[in-house]
């Protein structure tokens, strides 16, 4: 009994170190948006940035950050006509933004679809997981010299906001005819990051307006429970379990 107590109170001191974390859990569906308003995407903390290359790779410029538009040509939209059964009838459709010029110039279109939050201090050594189910658009997925990735991003911005962390999942070879379901990527909140942006999204990289169009369904952001939080978990619902069969 005394290490069920004991299991018990570790669980509640991870809850309240919890409470000093400042990057919070996120999922999505997109079921209950409507997909005729510009502001959908925008109103769930959606935002957009585009960098924009040469042909050699050399930097040229960039854009943002923008409220993520809906049906516009740029970007992103609510997309319906191809969800699978784990899907429903809608997700998000990613790919570059058709509205930049510079696509007819050969130049290459970096489209940055992206949430993003500070780290705090209570977040620092936890692992996060970003959770997603992809596939290609059938029509105009991506072609030519397009790829597409989804990502996480660590930013500093006391240097600059420069990226001090940027693991992908690179998407440009998905299917056209099913989803590809749970793919994710991790990160650990390295003990440095404090006050540093993390952000966490999809991104397209096309030139000459090739297609780019990748679907995304089932969005998921949240820290990894680590395992000692599991036995907890599972030893206090056996605790309470065995209290209530007591009480009767």
């Amino acid at each position: 009994m005394k290490f069920l107590r004991t299991s018990m109170l570790m669980l509640c001191a991870l809850q309240a170190s919890a409470a000093f974390a400042d990057l919070t859990s996120y999922s999505q569906n997109f079921e209950s948006m409507t997909i005729s308003d510009g502001g959908a995407l925008a109103s769930d903390g959606w935002l957009v940035y585009g960098n924009v290359f040469d042909p050699s790779n050399n930097y040229l410029y960039g854009y943002g950050s923008f409220p993520a538009p809906n049906g516009t040509g740029g970007f992103s939209s609510v997309a319906t006509g191809e969800g699978g059964p784990e899907q429903g009838l809608q997700y998000i459709n990613i790919f570059s933004d058709y509205n930049n010029g510079d696509h007819g110039n050969g130049n290459r279109i970096e489209a940055n679809v992206f949430r993003e939050q500070a780290i705090g201090a209570g977040d620092l050594g936890t692992t996060f997981r970003f959770t997603f189910d992809y596939k290609a658009s059938s029509m105009n997925g991506p072609g030519g010299a397009t790829t597409t990735f989804a990502f996480i991003k660590v930013l500093n911005p006391g240097a600059g906001y420069a990226t001090v962390a940027n693991p992908t999942h690179e998407t440009t070879q998905a299917p056209t005819d099913s989803w590809i379901l749970g793919s994710s990527i991790d990160i650990t909140i390295d003990s440095g990051w404090s006050g540093h942006i993390l952000q966490y999204g999809f991104v397209s990289n096309a030139t000459r307006y090739e297609p780019s169009g990748v679907y995304y369904d089932n969005l998921s952001f949240a820290a990894v429970p680590e395992p000692s939080t599991v036995a907890a978990m599972l030893l206090g619902g056996v605790w309470l379990a065995s209290r209530s069969r007591r009480r009767k």
